[in-house]
């Protein structure tokens, strides 16, 4: 009898210390651009869209939700991982309300950037409106757990911040007001300045937990790839080495911060780039039979619209392309790419 008593006292402390564990990390919650978008466009007077097959043709029950993808988004990979849901709800989407965003939600849009000049060009979510909806998420989340309970969500919450790859693509290369304004270097220094004054801000709401993601290699994303004829449709090297550089300016400002706010913790996920970077060089390593092509369409320059379920040219299996249009990656990638990091992310936060 004493030793059913002892295994049972056992058992009950390590379910304990498994649901003190888990509870460190109560929810998710994502700012950012399509690379964790999960669908808040939908809601949007935008171009910018993916609701509609073949996007989603493998998420789960092979519907489009917005995702810029086949299917899962890294959040969802790290909800998962951190014993959450499976997929991290989008704040605008009508199907969900405050208790699907009691673990994790998105605020996400496709398009944005640090520079609210970026969010202009396709009409979407300026990352001071995605704050303005966390506020109100932060109200509603009072309302239906109560205040203290919300306040322990909220800060305990793991924050994913992903972004930046459309300030330079869509607006610094693209259009000539900031290139007027700033050389590329400068420019690097404004976003990041923009990214500081951006933690500081949900900093001073409560966040304390962070996963910051700098740039991937941009220059070899389809769409850079394709247009680059006088390189081959080699990878635009100008870009990747601009992402490496604000990549290292991240990491300083990161370094900063940390130091100066009491509490905080930001995991700048440096391993993303180098990783990106092989999968796309050495493709065969990981399972990939694609590197320079996506799935969607032709693969070279489609995306949202252009890559629609009418096209001819949409490949039967994802699973063999990194790319799923020419600026998004495929399910298969995200995952690798986010199990990367979830080791550490555990490890920091959990």
């Amino acid at each position: 009898m004493a030793f059913v008593y002892i295994s049972w006292f056992l058992l009950t402390q390590i379910l304990l210390q498994v649901a003190k564990h888990e509870a460190k990390v109560p929810a998710v919650i994502v700012f950012g651009d399509s690379t964790v978008d999960s669908g808040n466009n939908n809601g949007i007077s935008t171009p910018l869209k993916s609701n509609f097959k073949p996007y989603g043709r493998d998420f789960d029950g092979g519907q489009p939700t917005g995702r810029f993808s086949n299917g899962r988004v890294p959040p969802d990979f790290v909800s998962e991982a951190f014993g959450l849901k499976t997929s991290v709800p989008a704040y605008l989407d009508p199907k969900f309300g405050i208790s699907d965003f009691v673990n994790g939600v998105c605020f996400a849009s496709a398009g944005t950037g640090y520079d609210n000049a970026t969010s202009d060009v396709l009409n979407v979510i300026p990352l001071w409106k995605e704050v303005e909806y966390y506020k109100e998420y932060q109200n509603k989340l009072k309302a239906y757990v109560g205040h203290d309970k919300a306040k322990e969500i909220l800060t305990e919450a793991l924050y994913l911040i992903s972004l930046g790859t459309n300030d330079f693509l869509e607006n610094y290369y693209v259009l000539p007001r900031r290139r007027m304004q700033f050389t590329v270097r400068q420019y690097e220094d404004f976003l990041v300045g923009l990214s500081e004054n951006f933690i500081r801000e949900i900093y001073s709401l409560g966040v304390r937990k962070i996963s910051l993601t700098g740039l991937p290699p941009m220059g070899c994303l389809p769409l850079e790839r394709a247009t680059n004829f006088m390189a081959n449709n080699d990878c635009m090297q100008e870009y990747n080495n601009v992402a490496v550089e604000f990549n290292g300016k991240l990491k300083n400002m990161v370094a900063k911060l940390n130091q100066e706010l009491p509490g905080l913790r930001i995991l700048l996920t440096e391993k993303l780039y180098p990783l990106f970077y092989q999968i796309i060089k050495r493709p065969s390593s990981y399972g990939f039979e694609y590197a320079e092509k996506a799935c969607c369409a032709t693969g070279t320059f489609e995306m949202s619209y252009l890559c629609n379920q009418d096209n001819p040219y949409t490949c039967a299996d994802a699973n063999k392309f990194i790319f799923w249009d020419a600026f998004h990656p495929t399910e298969k990638t995200n995952k690798i790419l986010a199990d990367q990091v979830i080791g550490d992310l555990l490890d920091t936060f959990n």
